[in-house]
């Protein structure tokens, strides 16, 4: 049995000296590569790709500016921390922005990570997820009033933008000094869209449905798209005033919920 071992450790050695010998990639500064061993697991990436962010634990790990303490049984550095999550980490520094899965449950964990890595743009990445998965968990409300005044038009509020970038794409202006885009002057801010003077916001110019640029979008027809955009998505509708006109369109203010 012992002799059969040593044999096969000889062979291996003829194939590949190296194969059996502790990882070098750390000790030699020339080296492209490095493998990292992070609470168990392996990952292995590029010299420079660690040095993305000058004054970073990494970087200085990669740079040589703070000496390798503890290395595991092939010579690989060794950093105790939570393993799984350093891939997010990674390809943070690869990728230089964050994505992650929407059902993603740990970002808390991520943002500590990041800190303990001194990755602040990483750190502040996971928060602003966070807040944002966070607010998509809160209830939207929706509301559509027309105030049949000219000089008003139809106003959309949403509580989240995400509608309001729906609509914004769902609607071009077409005329001879813009095409095929939405008009800046309608967004008020990220969460209301209001249509003043619409139909006619510059001469010889037309609002219409992005897919089909031959549908005029007038006042009736742009609530309806509307509404039934806000349907499609999810939302129900909670109230309507002055019903009385016999059409949903008809009405002043419409109210919805996600």
């Amino acid at each position: 049995m012992d002799w059969t071992l040593r044999r096969m450790d000889s062979e291996l050695r003829e194939i590949n000296p190296d194969l059996l010998q502790p990882s070098k990639s750390f000790k030699k500064p020339s080296s492209g590569t490095v493998t990292l061993n992070v609470g168990g697991y392996l990952y292995a990436t590029q010299r420079q790709t660690l040095a993305r962010h000058p004054g970073s634990l990494l970087e200085e790990v990669a740079s040589g500016k703070r000496p390798v303490q503890h290395v595991d049984a092939l010579g690989n550095a060794f950093i105790d921390r939570d393993g799984p999550i350093f891939r997010h980490v990674l390809n943070f520094l690869r990728l230089g922005e964050l994505l992650l899965p929407e059902d993603f449950k740990e970002a808390g964990l991520l943002r500590r990570e990041a800190e303990f890595y001194r990755l602040e743009d990483l750190a502040d990445a996971a928060a602003e997820w966070e807040q944002r998965q966070a607010a998509r968990q809160e209830p939207a409300f929706l509301e559509v009033t027309d105030s049949h005044e000219r000089s008003q038009g139809l106003k959309v509020y949403c509580s989240d933008p995400a509608f309001i970038e729906a609509v914004k794409g769902r609607l071009v202006q077409v005329s001879k000094s813009r095409l095929d885009s939405f008009p800046e002057e309608f967004e008020v801010s990220s969460n209301v869209i209001q249509f003043r003077h619409f139909i006619k916001s510059e001469m010889g110019s037309r609002l219409v449905l992005k897919e089909d640029s031959t549908f005029l979008c007038k006042l009736d027809c742009l609530k309806l798209e509307i509404v039934m955009l806000a349907l499609r998505g999810g939302y129900r509708l909670l109230t309507s005033l002055d019903g009385t006109r016999g059409s949903v369109v008809q009405c002043e203010a419409l109210h919805f919920v996600k």
